[in-house]
């Protein structure tokens, strides 16, 4: 397929990456003092020792936004020049009118179009199957992809099983043309609603729409069966995985960083270990941010990134899973 013009010479490939993260931090001995655990608990089970919590009066777009400034600043590229927003989240501003439209005009990306996209924990692999798509065709030259969540806003702090998981942040990637050599090599996303059941979020939609009774019941936070979503994680991650490597006629000896979707620490073992992976391999950034939803894979890039754990003309695997049930992975060479 020819890709503007150029034949073979060029495909999608990322450009530039940013992240944002709140100041405040909530550690393990924070929650102590508001729920029944331990840090000894948390750490066990989950290899968390805190998590980052937005302020008050902060939302979503403004962590979107400056992760996003920070994708464009690394790739050198203005708002101005920008054909399409995009925004993962499960905890947009508002219902509408959407996240990206917000990021949009606090930008100044008066050229770009934009919408959010739910495809919770694994939004930003969805994003970047789209933006690759749209700048291959032709129809785009630069797509920023955000994912941005604050999930301590939908999160129970009576309920010590999944209170002590989540915490706030945004990551972002400007995909654009790349030499051939380089770029996204493969992708595979995949989807399951059966397991929809298993995490989610009751209140809130046209099915139980805000009330006196669905807030006093505590149905607008999230619920989780969480050896349910262990096992899905664990089978769809390494599925993804193995996936996009036949796709891509490589061996995971060729990958040179391997960025999960930062959920738990057994989860993320569970994988390295299928894969036969040396720890020095994989990027961790749990234990000080804990589950972030979609940012998680582009914060921890960006973070490898900024490192220098993943340079010009290595391979990352970036692979997770999420709510739906949901998961991908992506191959790119940087």
């Amino acid at each position: 397929m020819e890709q503007n013009g150029l034949g073979s010479k060029m495909r999608a490939g990322i450009l530039g990456t940013g992240s944002a993260l709140p100041n405040k931090v909530l550690t393990n001995q924070d929650l102590e003092k508001i729920v029944d655990t331990s840090d000894e608990w948390i750490v066990s089970r989950t290899g968390i020792r805190e998590r980052r919590i937005a302020g008050a009066t902060e939302a979503t777009s403004d962590y979107a936004l400056l992760a996003g400034q920070r994708a464009l600043a690394s790739a050198g590229i203005q708002a101005e020049d920008l054909d399409m927003i995009m925004v993962a989240t499960v905890t947009p501003d508002m219902m509408f009118p959407s996240t990206a439209s917000l990021v949009q005009d606090r930008l100044g990306a008066t050229h770009a179009a934009a919408f959010d996209l739910e495809a919770a924990c694994s939004g930003f692999m969805y994003g970047e199957f789209l933006a690759s798509g749209l700048v291959n065709s032709g129809q785009c030259k630069y797509v920023l992809v955000i994912a941005g969540d604050l999930l301590s806003r939908i999160t129970d702090y009576e309920d010590r099983s999944t209170c002590v998981l989540f915490g706030d942040g945004a990551g972002a990637a400007v995909v654009g043309l790349v030499p051939k050599e380089r770029g996204f090599l493969a992708f595979h996303l995949g989807s399951d609603g059966a397991g929809g059941k298993f995490l989610y979020m009751p209140g809130g939609g046209s099915r139980l729409p805000a009330s006196q009774e669905s807030v006093q019941s505590r149905q607008h936070f999230l619920k989780m069966e969480g050896q349910e979503t262990f096992k899905y994680a664990v089978r769809a991650m390494g599925v993804s995985v193995e996936r996009v490597l036949s796709d891509a006629h490589l061996e995971m000896t060729d990958v040179d960083l391997l960025v999960p979707h930062q959920a738990n620490v057994r989860i993320i073992e569970a994988i390295r270990q299928r894969l036969h992976l040396d720890p020095a391999k994989v990027m961790y950034t749990i234990e000080k941010y804990g589950n972030t939803s979609a940012s998680s894979i582009p914060i921890a890039l960006d973070e490898a990134v900024r490192e220098g754990k993943v340079m010009q003309g290595q391979v990352a695997l970036m692979v997770g899973f999420g709510a739906g049930m949901t998961w991908g992975a992506v191959l790119v060479r940087m």
